[in-house]
């Protein structure tokens, strides 16, 4: 039988209900889980996101089902507390969260007509801005995001409200160009006089546009990076174990005499270094 058969909604409702049982009990019996506050629980709740995200990116479904458990838990956690204070409960919460998904989806719950999935998206923010009375389209993107997450978020909000380039080709054009202001800044006549400042600036704009180009090209950059990231741990991981194997410590290694086991880690497949 499969895991999202209607069948299954009474065990999956079962299930919903013996977390906040246990939820319930941990809450009046634990000392630590009684202590917990909205505050005290934030740093978690971001860790745990962070390591869904890990989970998702190496496609390591059974540690997805784990984190998406513990995510689950902090969800329920934090309407628990605000249950204990009469704010709201978590169903106030999940009732909410379907009159949301109603007023997004007209196309589905309604008579407005989409063609394809980009006016899905354009409809999507259009209804955000009237839901929420933001007088800006940027206005709900959250001043805590990462930077490089948030100047995805910011392009593709303005892309709904139909300020976007539109070739490929244009958004390439402005990469040279902020690549172009970028190098600027360090030409050898402004070798003894570099503007820290205003080259920081022209390194954001550069990143900014980077990542617009992504966007145009299906690429995800906060991922796109990380798995940059990940492959450069395990090159590096490689070349410590492989020099240390041969009875050299990196320190005393030159940087040509480095470069030679990174080269021979680049040829391994990514899961052959360590």
């Amino acid at each position: 039988m499969e895991k999202s058969s209607p069948s299954r909604r009474p065990e999956q409702l079962a299930a919903f209900s013996r977390l906040l049982d246990v939820l319930d009990r941990l809450r009046a019996e634990c000392p630590w889980d009684r202590k917990q506050t909205m505050q005290g629980l934030r740093h978690l709740t971001i860790e745990e996101t962070y390591e869904l995200s890990d989970a998702i990116l190496r496609d390591d479904l059974a540690d997805v089902q784990k984190e998406i458990g513990d995510v689950f838990l902090h969800l329920t956690f934090y309407s628990k507390i605000a249950a204990e204070s009469g704010r709201f409960d978590i169903a106030d919460v999940l009732n909410a969260q379907c009159e949301k998904l109603i007023f997004r989806h007209p196309h589905i719950y309604g008579d407005t007509q989409v063609t394809d999935e980009e006016d899905v998206k354009r409809n999507w923010e259009q209804l955000k801005l009237k839901e929420k009375g933001n007088t800006s389209v940027l206005g709900g993107v959250p001043v805590s995001l990462p930077a490089l997450v948030k100047a995805m978020r910011i392009q593709e909000k303005a892309r709904g409200a139909g300020f976007d380039w539109e070739e490929p080709a244009q958004v390439w054009e402005k990469v040279q160009e902020e690549l172009g202001e970028f190098g600027a800044e360090f030409a050898p006549q402004n070798a003894d006089s570099i503007d820290s400042e205003r080259a920081a600036s022209e390194f954001g704009d550069l990143l900014f546009s980077l990542v617009n180009f992504a966007r145009f090209a299906g690429i995800n950059p906060e991922e796109a990076l990380e798995r940059t990231n990940r492959k450069f741990i395990r090159r590096f991981q490689y070349l410590e174990t492989e020099a240390a194997r041969e009875g050299h410590r990196l320190s005393d290694l030159t940087l040509a005499e480095m470069d030679t086991y990174w080269e021979r880690a680049k040829s391994l497949p990514d899961s052959s270094a360590p």
